[in-house]
């Protein structure tokens, strides 16, 4: 199995590219973002890679990521999504887009993507509600939904001037937010209250100033199975 290759970009057409590795060349398709973001011909590249062997196929797939990578391989397990089919919703929505989609039930967002009914959408959300939770706590791949109105009520309290007594209960109401917030959120994933609840006060315990995306992140990370 080839998981990653490094070397010269030796061409690129509208869906995959030539690595040269060594004098071999490997023909990668990627989706139409990666695409976007690769150097130019004769320039290094380096790309995680899931390999697709069938009697009548054998193809690479490309990744600027270890995360895309995990979510293009947990999309393909769905039944009636394929190879082609990941890297439209990988290309049109990138990880965190799916992340943030799986995490709300937003299945609309997932049949944006070129060639996804809507069928198939509900599918892939119901489908990876439980599973989504492990990829999303490698590297912070979170729902970060709150983290814009969060911000802006934070920036007026440094901005202007305040007894230093008030502070605290300023941080309070920010943590209460924060923990609501990672508790909607691990809620849309399926998990249960009293799971959800228990993990996000470990969480917070630990990291009293965190906002909702480190609480969801370090909430999952306690959630995820051991071993």
């Amino acid at each position: 199995m080839i998981g990653k290759l490094t070397g010269r970009l030796e061409y690129r057409a509208s869906d995959h590219i030539l690595i040269d590795v060594r004098g071999v060349g490997y023909i990668v398709y990627c989706s139409d973002r990666t695409m976007a973001a690769l150097p130019g011909v004769g320039e290094a590249v380096s790309l995680y890679t899931d390999m697709v062997v069938r009697e009548d196929l054998m193809q690479l797939y490309g990744f600027p990521s270890l995360i895309e990578k995990e979510w293009h391989r947990l999309l393909c397990s769905v039944q009636g999504v394929g190879a082609k089919v990941s890297l439209a919703i990988l290309g049109a929505l990138g990880p965190d887009g799916v992340s943030r989609a799986i995490a709300l039930g937003d299945w609309a967002s997932v049949k944006a993507a070129k060639g996804v009914g809507p069928k198939t959408a509900q599918r892939i959300v119901l489908d990876l509600k439980d599973k989504a939770p492990g990829v999303m706590a490698m590297g912070g791949t979170v729902v970060d939904a709150m983290d814009g109105p969060a911000t802006e009520a934070a920036e007026p309290a440094e901005a202007a001037p305040v007894p230093a007594r008030k502070k605290p209960a300023a941080r309070s109401g920010g943590s209460a937010a924060a923990s609501a917030g990672a508790l909607s959120a691990l809620s849309n994933l399926g998990y249960g209250p009293s799971e959800a609840a228990a993990a996000v006060a470990e969480a917070s315990a630990a990291e009293p100033e965190a906002g909702e995306a480190e609480l969801i992140r370090s909430a999952l990370r306690l959630l995820a199975p051991k071993g």
